[in-house]
């Protein structure tokens, strides 16, 4: 098969790729050719433009990753506008290319995150849940999702990517949260009560394969392990990987004042489940906190 990346040089397709060339031709679309041949294998052909492809009719699988990082600064009004550009704009012009091929892919994967239901409770959420807050990661994601969910036809089948925290030591969110608690300085947030969703990278990948394989798969899928835990959960269960303790709480107002509404993906949570993934059989490798975080690559 002929597969198509975006983000391909980002934490999911970097991972991602290697599991595709073995068998597969593999075109990424790349801002940077030199540095993503130095993370990517030279087997990828490079593009820095979609113009540089007439069409889509040479593609089966196109897997679309990129986006600007949603917590690496503060949502100014032109942040936000950054934030939302780089994933609806190119999802667009992907949608419109598909739906001028003749013979247009048979899947398009697309990302998105459990963002999409903005902040809950304890509620055990999944697919089918629409009782989702209206705030900046809910709008972000619903108009990425239906944006993507154009390309969907008899020829072309669409799944979206509701992905929780991917757990990597390669980078993601579990890079930015290591350093204090290997100082013995993690904290706790705001009470620790809010539900965090999350997934190993290796489940990551092995899920996106599971969508490609099985050709009933089709809407949202949440990628997040079957177990999610609890803020305090999980930073106890991240101190134990280097022996401290998690003695301290970083109170909500504090991460209110540092990040503005950004804070509110630290604040606010989502207890999401991955039904359809499980109801399609497919098997997490790491579906437990404490061995996900032990069996990460070095």
């Amino acid at each position: 098969m002929h597969f198509f990346i975006t983000g391909a040089t980002g934490l999911i397709g970097s991972k991602l790729i290697p599991h595709l060339t073995e068998n597969h031709r593999v075109t990424a679309l790349t801002r940077n050719i030199a540095m993503a041949h130095h993370v990517l294998s030279r087997k990828v052909n490079m593009i820095t433009s979609m113009d540089r492809l007439e069409n889509f009719d040479d593609i089966d699988v196109i897997i679309n990753l990129a986006g600007e990082p949603i917590a690496d600064k503060r949502w100014t009004q032109s942040r936000k506008t950054d934030i939302q550009n780089s994933r609806w704009k190119l999802t667009q012009a992907i949608v419109d290319k598909i739906k001028a091929s003749s013979a247009p892919p048979r899947q398009f994967i697309s990302g998105s995150a459990v963002g999409y239901y903005g902040r809950q409770g304890e509620q055990f959420i999944d697919e089918n849940y629409d009782q989702v807050y209206p705030e900046f990661s809910h709008e972000l994601c619903a108009k990425w999702e239906k944006i993507a969910n154009k390309a969907a036809s008899d020829k072309t089948r669409v799944c979206t990517l509701r992905t929780g925290i991917v757990l990597s030591r390669r980078g993601g969110a579990l890079e930015k949260m290591t350093a204090p608690f290997r100082m013995g300085l993690g904290s706790t947030i705001a009470g620790g009560s809010q539900y965090m969703s999350w997934i190993h990278i290796e489940d990551m990948i092995a899920g996106i394969l599971h969508l490609v394989s099985n050709t009933q798969s089709h809407g949202p899928y949440n990628f997040t392990s079957p177990n999610p835990v609890t803020n305090t959960e999980f930073s106890q269960t991240l101190a134990e990987q280097f022996n401290r303790n998690c003695r301290f709480n970083t109170p909500a107002w504090v991460i209110k004042l540092m990040f503005g509404e950004m804070a509110d993906l630290l604040i606010y949570g989502q207890r999401v489940m991955p039904k359809k993934l499980l109801d399609e059989g497919f098997e997490f490798a790491y579906p437990h906190l404490n061995k996900a975080l032990a069996q990460l690559d070095p």
